[in-house]
């Protein structure tokens, strides 16, 4: 019995090589578009969204310039076809893709190659 349904992990990839599995993949298609905040190993944090288009993406949640743990909870949009996110507090904009600040590309939040795995 194939299930449409079934459980997918969103796996983040890590500097070593490793992949670490860090919500499930429903999460994220409640509401297309929003991000999750997901705690990493050693106590950081990404925000994980699903953009319209379905692409998964993440990046720091640390907003660089408020010090805040809030990016998830940013607007998403895009810019000349680049995915987006409008940081809560100071509206800074994000490149999804590559973490640089439109804004101010001297500033730029950490990215994380995403993938899906199937679970059980």
């Amino acid at each position: 019995m194939h299930r449409t349904d079934q459980a997918r992990a969103v796996e983040l990839g890590t500097p070593d090589g490793r992949w670490i599995a860090v919500c499930d993949a429903r999460e994220l298609e409640l509401d297309p578009g929003s991000g999750t905040a997901v705690l990493l190993p050693g106590g950081s944090q990404a925000a994980v969204f699903r953009t319209a288009a379905g692409e998964l993406l993440a990046v720091g949640n640390r907003d660089p310039f408020a010090h805040s743990w809030d990016i998830a909870d940013g607007i998403t949009g895009s810019v000349d076809g680049t995915p987006t996110v409008s940081s809560p507090l100071g509206k800074r904009l994000f490149d999804l893709r590559t973490g640089v600040c439109l804004d101010d590309p001297s500033r730029a939040l950490p990215v994380w190659p995403v993938r899906l795995r199937p679970t059980g």
